[in-house]
């Protein structure tokens, strides 16, 4: 069995990244201090450019402490180090982010002005710019602003569409600036090698349930936390991901098609449904081999004597994709086991027909279910492969590696 030792950052991490922070005049720059807080947080190193308009509502001073490095505004500044910012502080960046952007510059920057600092630096530009809306509803949806929206992405600009909600104004509607989560994992995935591209990719996550009465049921520990991060990961790295859940404590990741189901049963004819179109389908739900002969609908009494349950088998989605699978689709199943680890992943790998076996040690205090963490096998036909104790997120990208060398 290959042993792979854990070495270098993980490339859906945002550290030690150099982020351009523009920040233009819009009430929303209250919020831009919060983001630049949570991405030095994260050890990335930020440099924020403001308008002159941004300064009216968060003093450069603001920035200046949450980012650590000096504020830039000025266009002709006297001081050597900044006599030519305009062309080196994007030459410095690995990204340029452009949070709240105001109609105003969105406009402007769409028909190519070079009127201020951040305008002018936009141009000189070679990096990936993220430009995140924030304006009054009527502003946004005006067709001059959507025209703009639209030659900025013509330009190659990334547009993070605006938020829904309460405005500043008291109104509601589209407008507000998009939420960080969202902004977060735009700019994690320009870091992230797009690999995936094009791929149509099923995976399942979380545990079923099997309801005994209306207040009981029969299901098992899984957080559905490493089949979330197995499709975030892959939306990052560009496939078009659904993800067929079970039900979790867990947010839907973004850029991921997300389908609710609560039994075996609803799982099994929503992957056997997705299921012909799909590139590569990855089963890391946690699916309940059993399920009550009987649904009693009125709650079950002690005093009934209630002391055993009748089962019957549900059906094993695995081994039916296994036969049923499009040609040329990969198969790939999880299996948590508490021994044996590495002969029962063989043994599932060969049963169910599938491409590729996860092994899980639920024995384990830092791996298996409802932790962050997780030290997975990958059997394949060929080989196993010990992976190292790591987060589920970066146990998810050695898994996409995995997958794409098969």
């Amino acid at each position: 069995m290959d042993d792979e030792r854990s070495g270098g950052l993980s490339p859906t991490s945002l550290s030690g990244k150099r982020i351009l922070f523009g920040v233009t005049g819009s009430i929303a720059a209250y919020k831009a201090a919060g983001w630049v807080r949570e991405l030095t947080t994260r050890s990335a190193l930020v440099t924020v450019i403001m308008t002159a308009a941004a300064k009216r509502f968060v003093s450069a001073m603001t920035f200046g402490a949450l980012s650590g490095n000096r504020v830039y505004s000025d266009m002709f500044a006297e001081q050597p180090e900044e006599l030519m910012a305009h062309i080196t502080l994007s030459r410095e960046a690995d990204v340029l982010l452009i949070a709240p952007a105001t109609a105003h510059t969105i406009s402007r920057l769409a028909c190519g002005m070079a009127d201020d600092l951040l305008s002018t630096v936009v141009l000189a530009a070679k990096i990936p710019i993220v430009v995140c809306p924030a304006m009054n509803t009527a502003m946004y949806s005006h067709p001059a602003t959507r025209q703009n929206i639209d030659r900025l992405r013509e330009l190659g600009y990334h547009v993070v569409p605006a938020d829904s909600g309460e405005l500043a104004c008291g109104e509601e509607g589209s407008g507000r600036l998009p939420e960080w989560e969202i902004v977060q994992e735009k700019l994690i995935a320009l870091f992230c090698p797009q690999d995936l591209l094009g791929k149509r990719i099923v995976i399942t996550a979380g545990p079923t349930r099997e309801s005994l009465d209306p207040a009981r049921y029969l299901s098992n520990r899984s957080s559905g936390k490493m089949g979330y991060a197995l499709a975030r990961t892959a939306a990052r790295r560009g496939a078009e991901v659904t993800l067929v859940s079970g039900p979790v404590a867990l947010a839907a990741p973004h850029g991921v098609t997300t389908i609710q189901v609560v039994t075996a049963q609803q799982m099994h004819a929503q992957v056997l449904e997705l299921s012909g179109a799909a590139d590569i389908i990855v089963k890391a739900a946690a699916v309940s081999d059993f399920k009550p002969t009987t649904y009693r609908s009125q709650k079950i009494k002690k005093a009934q004597g209630f002391t055993s349950i009748a089962v019957e088998e549900n059906p094993d989605i695995l081994a039916e994709l296994g036969r049923k699978r499009r040609k040329g689709s990969l198969l790939i199943g999880f299996a948590a086991e508490s021994r044996n680890h590495e002969a029962e992943g063989r043994r599932k790998l060969l049963q169910k027909k599938a491409d590729l076996v996860v092994v899980n040690d639920i024995m384990g205090s830092k791996t298996g279910f409802d932790v962050e963490t997780n030290q997975v096998i990958l059997v394949d036909a060929e080989k196993s492969k010990q992976l190292p104790l790591l987060s589920k997120e970066e146990t998810a990208n050695r898994i996409w590696d995995h997958i794409l060398t098969l």
